[in-house]
């Protein structure tokens, strides 16, 4: 896939200077900054670590090929001193949701949360349509426009997953580990089972919990991080769902954070749930038409209560739009704790 055009106007050496910081993470810290000849602000972000530098190149990488507007750009970058790499991206006024919900009173309306799961899913669905697995998708790394647009960023972890020759499996020709969060990674991910598109679909729906609740996924559990990774690797529950959420946000979630990844609906199919689509619907159970009597039919979580491992009962799929084939890989997951996740006790791994 071609570049955008936009993505290669790169500010040239000794004409552009870093502003204050408006971030940080695993690979190092973002910058607001200016372009001296135009005035135009977009951010830098910087790595002065090995492990920093290896996220960012794999993050250029990995830009340089998209072309979405659900997509953050890339305009270019630029070795510093030493081993520092400055990665230049565009602008986003908002910043990061978690940064709106933080302004907002901590968490989101059902109303906007519709509204931001739809972009979402559209830039999921543009980058699972061209082979990229975004696998570290939370609040921290959507971006949030002026207008409300809303792009998916941060690429780090980022996997492009390529087809075998020899059995048509989707796998990742590379000795990269996977990387991501773990309270918003996917059971089978933690598990070292494998890596799909379904992986970002599990953390989509985490991410929808955050947005409503604006606390992370099984927030009971962030006072031990180890049981919390157990619990989602190898227990049979589910985070717990928010009370407040509608009927049709509750399928939603219950679509989204299916243990099996193989009954996951894909970014295509969620388009068509009216949590995000607008559009009325009775959820069918066992084939036959199905209305929610009330939140105690679908299995909803009580807040401080076990969770279950309960939910709607799949939907008849042939009303919605077939899922791209998963065929997940396995690999050795590597961990590392030198870096806190910035919303809480929790580490982004590599």
């Amino acid at each position: 896939m071609a570049a955008n055009p936009d993505q290669c106007t790169s500010p040239l050496p000794g004409e552009w200077m870093k502003g204050k910081m408006v971030g940080s993470g695993s690979y190092g810290s973002v910058h607001l900054a200016m372009n001296k000849a135009t005035g135009a602000l977009f951010v830098v972000k910087s790595a002065q670590s090995r492990d920093g530098a290896e996220a960012l190149e794999n993050e250029v990488k990995i830009l340089e090929s998209t072309n979405s507007p659900h997509v953050v750009k890339c305009m270019g970058r630029e070795n510093g001193e030493g081993k520092c790499t400055n990665v230049f991206m565009e602008y986003m006024a908002g910043g990061s949701l978690s940064d709106v919900m933080q302004i907002f009173g901590g968490a989101l309306e059902e109303e906007v949360v519709r509204l931001y799961t739809r972009e979402i899913l559209h830039g999921l669905k543009y980058l699972h349509e061209s082979g990229i697995v975004h696998c570290d998708l939370k609040c921290s790394n959507v971006l949030l426009g002026s207008s409300g647009n809303v792009k998916l960023a941060d690429f780090g972890f980022a996997k492009r997953l390529k087809a075998s020759k020899a059995d048509g499996v989707s796998v990742q020709h590379s000795f990269q580990c996977i990387g991501g969060t773990p309270l918003w990674m996917a059971p089978e991910v933690l598990r070292n089972e494998g890596l799909d598109f379904a992986s970002d679909i599990w953390s989509l729906g985490c991410t929808v919990i955050e947005m409503v609740t604006g606390r992370p996924p099984w927030g009971n559990e962030i006072w031990n991080p180890v049981a919390a990774v157990l619990k989602i690797a190898c227990g049979n529950e589910k985070p717990q769902f928010p009370q407040k959420l509608s009927d049709e946000g509750l399928d939603f979630l219950a679509r989204c954070l299916e243990r099996d990844p193989k009954r996951r609906w894909s970014a295509k199919e969620l388009l068509n749930h009216p949590f995000v689509s607008g559009n009325s619907m009775q959820f069918s159970r066992n084939g036959a038409a199905y209305s929610p009597a009330s939140t105690l039919d679908i299995g909803l979580y009580e807040e401080g209560s076990d969770c279950s491992d309960q939910g709607f009962e799949s939907c008849d799929r042939d009303e919605f739009p077939s899922s791209p084939s998963r065929n997940p890989f396995s690999r050795r997951q590597q961990i590392s704790e030198n870096h806190l996740e910035s919303s809480g006790n929790w580490i982004t791994v590599r």
